[in-house]
């Protein structure tokens, strides 16, 4: 995938204290994919904070799909 790839941001978020982010990549050369870029280490969570970081992680998830079928939806007219 080189450089000069469109890269659309879908979502993002902080959850327990790491960045997580969604993106659409439009290579020219090759089909569209999505990027999910995780923390590069692993998360500790309290187990009384999970209930609430499993929740935040569903709601970004949700906010980039929505984004990703209205980009989609948009490019079908």
């Amino acid at each position: 995938m080189s450089q000069s790839s469109p890269i659309t941001p879908l979502a993002s978020s902080q959850v327990n204290h790491d960045s997580i982010s969604i993106e659409l990549i439009e290579p020219n050369v090759m089909p569209s994919m999505v990027r999910i870029v995780w923390p590069l280490q692993a998360s500790l969570i309290d187990p009384k904070a999970f209930t609430d970081a499993a929740a935040a992680v569903a709601q970004l998830f949700a906010r980039a799909h929505v984004v990703l079928a209205a980009i989609l939806a948009e490019r079908r007219l």
